[in-house]
């Protein structure tokens, strides 16, 4: 019972009750469900009640942790119906949708340019504003905004081949 009492004590500590609403004293979020608080108190304590059984990660949802579960045990639920790839996570086969359908829902708001994937028009969005690309090619002094884009070019690229430059490779700045 003490143990249900300093439950109720610290919560008490942490939110505020009024008018049906419960009151994350530490930040802006309300509810009216104490469940819905108490999740969201883990942001605050770092409560991490789900512990995986093959590792030592631990999380604050189950779900998490079921979607953790997957990279140990290889399963992959989800599959695409239109060829024979399949993902551990939802989120991903829907991404991966959008190669068959052509999907393209994020657009630059500078020009007429649409992207499949957020993280693309996040790195389109640099040239706009007039950011330098990241990753430089050192022998031909070519820029390149994906570090994965440079080290293809580096394979091909006749002056990182020249004899003069030898020993020169790509630079990461």
């Amino acid at each position: 019972r003490s143990s249900s009492v300093a439950s109720l004590v610290e919560y008490e500590s942490l939110v505020s009750f009024q008018d049906g609403l419960h009151s994350c004293r530490q930040c802006t979020y309300v509810t009216s469900e104490k469940r819905d608080m108490n999740r969201h108190l883990r942001k605050h304590t770092g409560g991490r009640p789900f512990q995986c059984q093959f590792c030592p990660a631990g999380f604050d949802r189950n779900s998490n942790l079921e979607k953790h579960v997957r990279t140990h045990t290889g399963e992959r639920p989800y599959s695409c119906e239109l060829c024979s790839a399949s993902f551990a996570q939802k989120g991903n086969l829907t991404l991966h949708m959008r190669t068959h359908t052509g999907e393209r829902p994020f657009s630059c708001p500078h020009c007429n340019t649409f992207f499949a994937r957020k993280y693309r028009l996040v790195l389109h969005m640099r040239t706009h504003q007039g950011e330098r690309p990241p990753f430089l090619c050192v022998p031909c002094n070519r820029p390149f905004k994906q570090k994965q884009h440079l080290v293809q070019h580096l394979s091909r690229c006749t002056a990182n081949k020249d004899p003069q430059r030898s020993g020169m490779h790509g630079l990461f700045f």
